[in-house]
């Protein structure tokens, strides 16, 4: 990882568009800052495509696509994507899996839950377990006194040893049914809202991130950054952002989006992508 002065201007100038964690990578101590929710509104309002790309359950997916100056949401690490029509006043909400089989996946996670926390001292069901459509978080540090790395890789394990993809962000391991993550979830609604291809343009997008879930967002944008609470996870993320900020948490966040602003100086805005046909 290498700092931002190593983010070049002609790369910077092409930047359209800013994908990001929330927790741990806007939020600081748990909570939303007053510097980055105005950060996301900065760059909302410079014309920039903003979607949040989080663990965070379908519940707060809803407040968050309604309620911040972003153009849709996705979550449950890759489950879903939401993106609310101000104009028409409609939520347009997209599940990998339909009403029956999320309902089927639900069903099976209970078991492996009381597995886990029998298994595992001191860990717990995370507090928005309620508000989630398709998979089961494990809370490792946001409720809870802080599990060690052996207790988390056990978390983990078995996980997986239930058949499911298992992730760890920095407050919660979260395991569901199925292949998907957030990149896949990502990359399907850039196609269908935005007509945007990834594959073609993921050097037009900056990701932000702190925590080993994205890892595959790191791993597929060039210009992926992680804020500096990311080198906690040294060792133990199966890919590195290109770039690392100085300050962690949401104040790092702040910092990738002032030096994004600082550079807007191509020819075409950011506002193009948005114009796409819905």
């Amino acid at each position: 990882m290498q700092s931002m002065a190593g983010f070049s201007q002609d790369a910077r100038s092409r930047i359209r568009g800013v994908f990001c964690d929330i927790d741990d990578t806007l939020t600081t101590e748990g909570r939303l800052t007053a510097g980055a929710y105005s950060a996301l509104e900065k760059l909302h309002d410079a014309g920039f495509l903003v979607v949040p790309i989080t663990g965070r359950p379908a519940g707060w997916c809803d407040h968050i696509a309604r309620m911040w100056p972003v153009d849709g949401v996705v979550g449950e690490n890759g489950a879903l994507y939401f993106r609310y029509d101000h104009g028409k006043r409609r939520m347009h909400r997209r599940f990998v899996d339909d009403d029956v089989a999320r309902a089927a996946k639900r069903a099976r996670l209970t078991a492996i839950r009381d597995r886990i926390l029998e298994a595992v001292p001191g860990c717990a069901v995370a507090s928005d377990q309620h508000y989630r459509e398709t998979d089961l978080a494990i809370d490792h540090c946001e409720d809870v006194q802080k599990l060690s790395v052996k207790a988390i890789d056990m978390i983990v394990g078995l996980m997986r040893a239930s058949g499911l993809t298992a992730k760890v962000s920095s407050i919660h391991v979260n395991g569901w049914f199925g292949h998907y993550d957030k990149l896949s979830m990502t990359q399907l609604l850039m196609s269908e809202c935005f007509n945007t291809e990834l594959d073609e343009h993921a050097d037009e997008f900056v990701f932000v991130g702190d925590s080993p879930n994205d890892a595959p967002m790191f791993a597929y944008f060039p210009h992926a950054v992680g804020v500096a609470n990311i080198r906690a996870f040294a060792g133990r993320i199966e890919s590195e952002p290109a770039y690392v900020t100085e300050a962690a948490n949401g104040a790092g966040f702040c910092q990738v989006v002032d030096f994004l602003l600082a550079g807007q100086h191509a020819s075409e805005t950011p506002e193009d992508v948005k114009n796409a046909k819905v």
